[in-house]
Formats: structure tokens, sequence, C-alpha cells
């Protein structure tokens, strides 16, 4: 901690893997609130971005679109590393690109660590199971966000793992104030199946404690609803929850004299 008492927090962002798995428009913002939660100060944050030369020479679109891009990081307070795309062709003539922004990343959060307390990593790239442990034995404390295809063994690696579909805002919801609904995402933690009822439980205070999941504690970042089996679709088989790995996305209605109540769900992806 520094002399105040705050967290010194390093972010690091695998950007083409987030994009390419589920995460393209993260709200980077947001990202950074999330990551200093817990009374933290960012001491480092930052972006590991693929950039294509051969393409920007030709395609004044993407050179334009990237350029805003990495402003906007950089607006938030990010370090933009931009790692160049450089292309192979393979024995069978397919021509392929890498920027191998792994070991750039991999090698900044080994050498940075000394001085941060907590670290994120965004990224569901399994290659970083080594350097998750390689963190918590310099003494921090690592926590994992990504969205689709995240490495089994890099989310048990971690101290905590967070789905970037469930901070709010993080990936926000197109059709969140609709018509005046509340819709938000969560998993089902709780199911009786013979009784056709159960709960679900979703994160609204962000700044809370994410290993409080009582959420009748005001330092939960929890809230938690009641699902009748009715509001789930007939392709969610009702033995097959609890189920902390399914993601929903549902309405959350306010039910008087009944507390909150989650309708009309969609499952949104299965870890």
């Amino acid at each position: 901690m520094d002399k105040r008492g705050q967290l010194r927090v390093g972010v690091y962002v695998d950007v083409s893997n987030i994009a390419q798995n589920g995460g393209f428009g993260m709200q980077y913002d947001v990202l950074r609130e999330f990551a200093c939660r817990n009374n933290g100060v960012a001491i480092r944050l930052n972006a590991y971005v693929a950039y294509d030369e051969d393409m920007a020479k030709t395609n004044s679109e993407y050179r334009m679109k990237s350029a805003n891009f990495h402003s906007i990081l950089r607006d938030f307070g990010y370090k933009v590393i931009v790692k160049i795309v450089k292309w192979y062709v393979d024995e069978l003539g397919n021509k392929y690109g890498k920027s191998n922004a792994d070991l750039d990343m991999a090698v900044d959060a080994l050498m940075q660590s000394e001085r941060l307390d907590y670290v994120l990593m965004v990224t569901g790239d399994g290659d970083f199971v080594q350097v998750v442990r390689a963190l918590q034995n310099r003494g921090c404390r690592v926590e994992v966000l990504a969205f689709k295809n995240v490495s089994h063994d890099l989310r048990n690696e971690a101290d905590v793992f967070t789905s970037g579909y469930l901070v709010p805002e993080l990936f926000p919801v197109d059709h969140q104030k609709e018509n005046g609904k509340n819709i938000v995402r969560g998993v089902c933690y709780s199911f009786f199946p013979e009784k056709g009822y159960g709960f679900m439980r979703y994160m609204n205070n962000p700044g809370g404690a994410l290993w409080i999941t009582d959420s009748r504690k005001t330092e939960s970042a929890y809230g938690t609803a009641f699902v009748h089996s009715s509001q789930f679709p007939a392709s969610i088989d009702m033995h097959t929850l609890p189920n902390r790995e399914q993601i929903f996305e549902f309405e959350l209605k306010d039910v008087k004299d009944k507390g909150m109540q989650a309708e009309n769900i969609k499952p949104v992806y299965h870890y």
C-alpha cells in the first residue's frame, strides 16, 4: 500500500484477445473504476494493442479508427503499447499475422509488480497461467477478467475470476433501459427443481466486496432476485441448475411485498 493506505493497482489488458472473444466494445473507463474499487490507486494501466501497418497504408478508415481508439485509451489514463502485426506464410501457403503482445505484457507485469499490491489481468489466454503464479509468488493478489473462451486453468489459477459480462456498464446491455425495463446479467446460484424456483445473483455494486455473496450485507457487491422456473427458456434443463458457469441476462422487477424477481431470462454464455 502507499502512504495513504491505498492499494497500488496494476491493470494489464490484452486488447486483441478481449476484442476477439466477446469483449469488443468494452468500456475502459468502467474497467479502471472496477480495478480500483477497493480504495485502489492506478499505478499502471497498460493496454496492449495490435496494429496492422500494411492495412493502415491502404485503409484510411482502419487508420483513423485505430488512432481514435488509442486516443480514447490515453484519455482514460492507459499507456498504449502498440505491437505491429507481422505477416507470415505457413507451409500450405496461407498468410497469417501475429503481433505477439503476450511476451511484452508478461514481462511488464512481472517487472512492475514490485510496486503493486493488486494486479488485474484482462485476458482469457491460458499462456498467462505461469505469469499469474509468478505474480502471486511476488506477493501480489491477482484477478482475471475476461468474456468468452477463457482458459479453464487461467480461471482456476487467479485469486478471483470475474466474467466481464457481470460487471455493470463494462459491457453495456443495448436494451437495458428499453421501455423502462431494468436488464441485468447474473447467475443462478440456488435452485430447487422439484419446487420450481430458485435465486439469481447479479452484481449491482461494483465497488463492493466480491467475496461477500450475502446480498443482505451492505458491503456486498451483489443483489439477489427470486426466480420461477417458468421464466427460463425451454432450452434450459432445470436439473442443471444451480450453475455458476452459466451467465444469464434477465429483467429485474421490484414486486411489491415480494422483493426483486427475475423475469424473461435469456442465456448469454456458458464457461
